[in-house]
């Protein structure tokens, strides 16, 4: 899962049209320790904080949709749910029931879009 964190950054960055080197440069980040990260040799951070500062650098709006998946892709590479979603009782009461649906039978994209709507509409 480290890897889908890693392509996303990649993506990221190459849409700003940008080399590793002249990323990491103008953001004072470590170039060897980047690169690890985008070909997931490196595990998302666990730290708030260095992750807002690769969003920032990356173009995110803090806040948007683009900032809460960047988030929650560094989570989930991490075999983690995003803080925010177990600090919820109720969401934390309801996982059980999502993850015996997702292991009782292959769920479509279609499905998991669907899914996702409810969710959001409640």
């Amino acid at each position: 899962m480290s890897k889908a964190f890693g392509k996303r950054m990649k993506e990221l960055r190459t849409a700003k049209g940008v080399t590793l080197r002249e990323f990491c440069q103008a953001n004072r980040f470590d170039p060897g320790n980047y690169s690890r990260l985008e070909r997931g040799l490196f595990a998302a951070p666990h730290k708030e904080e260095l992750l807002a500062k690769y969003a920032l650098a990356l173009g995110l709006t803090r806040g948007s949709d683009e900032w809460l998946e960047f988030f929650d892709l560094a989570a989930a590479s991490r075999g983690e749910i995003p803080t925010d979603l177990l600090s919820d009782e109720e969401v934390v009461e309801k996982l059980p029931v999502l993850f015996r649906t997702l292991r009782g039978s292959p769920v479509t994209e279609e499905q998991m879009d669907g899914l996702v709507e409810k969710i959001r509409r409640s």
